[in-house]
C-alpha cells in the first residue's frame, strides 16, 4: 500500500508528461494485478 500512495503522490506533483504517463501505467498495472488476485481468492474461497 505505500507503494500506492507514493506513485498517487508522484503522479500529483510531477511535471514531466511522459513520466507521468508511465506512473498512470504503473498504477493501473498494480490495479489490475489486485483485482485479479481478489478474483483468484474469491474464487478459491468458495
Amino acid at each position: 500500500m505505500a507503494i500506492d500512495r507514493f506513485i498517487i503522490k508522484k503522479i500529483q506533483t510531477c511535471t514531466y508528461e511522459p513520466m507521468r504517463l508511465n506512473l498512470l501505467r504503473l498504477f493501473l498495472i498494480r490495479i489490475e494485478k489486485a483485482l485479479h488476485e481478489e478474483e483468484a481468492h474469491k474464487a478459491a474461497v468458495f
